[in-house]
């Protein structure tokens, strides 16, 4: 059940908890489960949201101590899952965008590996309405345990594609009509005065070194006004503010 023991074995990952475990077992999933484990005391709660599950997924129970042996470490929520990959779009599906001149709004992570800040970026971007999230090579996988239970479950719903690095990243953007804007806070323009564009790809760098300075020098920059002096914000943060703006356009 440890994270790295699953690589490799045929697409498989874990989601954690009730949020995340509900929203496998809901509509708006792209994913499937093959399989249930749960403490006991969790199966009277949750018997109404199993009843969905196809009958050739079956749901295990066992007592806290025996889950605890399993995973290698305590578990306290009592709810677990394994997920099958294969939701994944592909540049050919355009992950969920609507043809240009529609509107669209597309989040790009570049070199983003702290699982908290992507699942948090996958949580706004649901909660802002983001068609898809963009990642390149260097960003950290969104079906990670943790990443799925910061998003309460968004990267589950949020369409997603992993490409190369930031070059791919501009030229899906580029296919698909998508105007790149780069935040950071050294950004030319302020993103308060920004008229938003009808079809953005908002490209977000790690805490600390940002997006990549010969990146940022081929695209319009944009910055979020703070107070003197201070010009810091946790990356999720920074793209919950962005995303809140820009999705006035779609």
């Amino acid at each position: 059940m440890r994270e790295r023991d699953l690589v490799g074995r045929a697409g498989r990952f874990i989601v954690e908890g009730e949020v995340t475990l509900r929203v496998m077992l809901s509509d708006r999933a792209r994913f499937g489960l093959e399989s249930v484990l749960l403490a006991p005391e969790r199966l009277a709660g949750l018997e109404a949201a199993l009843a969905r599950l196809p009958e050739r997924v079956p749901v295990y129970t066992a007592a806290k101590p025996v889950m605890s042996a399993i995973t290698g470490f305590p578990i306290h929520r009592g709810v677990l899952g394994v997920g099958l990959r294969g939701g994944e779009a592909t540049d050919d599906a355009r992950p969920g965008l609507p043809p240009a001149p529609a509107p669209a709004l597309v989040v790009g992570l570049v070199g983003l590996t702290n699982h908290d800040n992507v699942g948090g970026l996958f949580r706004n971007a649901a909660a802002f309405g983001a068609d898809a999230v963009l990642l390149d090579a260097a960003t950290c996988d969104p079906l990670y345990r943790k990443a799925i239970r910061v998003s309460a479950g968004a990267a589950l719903i949020v369409p997603f594609l992993q490409l190369a690095d930031a070059d791919a990243l501009l030229a899906f953007a580029a296919r698909h009509a998508l105007e790149p804007l780069a935040l950071s806070p050294g950004g030319a323009e302020t993103l308060g005065t920004l008229t938003p564009p009808a079809r953005t790809l908002l490209l977000l760098g790690s805490e600390g070194p940002g997006l990549p300075p010969d990146l940022m020098a081929r695209l319009r920059t944009v910055r979020i006004a703070m107070a003197p002096e201070f010009d810091s914000l946790n990356v999720a943060t920074a793209g919950a503010i962005a995303l809140h703006h820009l999705s006035r356009a779609t």
